[in-house]
């Protein structure tokens, strides 16, 4: 079966934006490239974006959440206009209720986490850093 891994682009905050959902998931990051580690002749890259991140990876159960920094040079990702959302499956409401807790900490709740109506626990939000979560516990899966 194919696996789903969300790419989600930050404005020069990809690290700190993975070290903290790293903080909520757990685990360790299977992969950081940054673009100074791609640099050469016929790639330059300029001091000031030498540190942010071309690819980094946190795997979260079988799957992996990526992101990269845009470097300025291709523009600014309009974080106010993100228009797809990272649906996380949670095995019991204790976990379901602790990633919405720290993944909305500092965010912007949409839909606070509870009974739904169509029978699933589940919470709406988005971070800290404008990327949009679903959070669901289904007791029927």
């Amino acid at each position: 079966m194919a696996l789903i891994n969300p790419h989600v682009n930050f404005n020069g905050n990809a690290e700190e934006a993975f070290t903290f959902y790293k903080s909520v998931f757990g685990g360790d990051f299977s992969k950081i490239v940054r673009f100074k580690d791609l640099a050469n002749d016929e790639f330059p890259v300029a001091e000031k974006e030498a540190e942010k991140i071309m690819h980094i990876a946190l795997p979260i159960g079988q799957n992996l959440l990526i992101g990269n920094d845009v470097p300025e040079i291709m523009g600014s990702v309009n974080e106010n206009e993100n228009r797809s959302k990272i649906s996380v499956s949670a095995k019991d409401k204790e976990e379901a209720s602790h990633l919405f807790n720290g993944l909305s900490a500092g965010g912007n709740i949409e839909f606070p986490m509870g009974d739904s109506p169509w029978g699933s626990f589940f919470g709406m939000f988005r971070d800290k850093f404008g990327i949009e979560w679903m959070i669901e516990f289904n007791p029927n899966n």
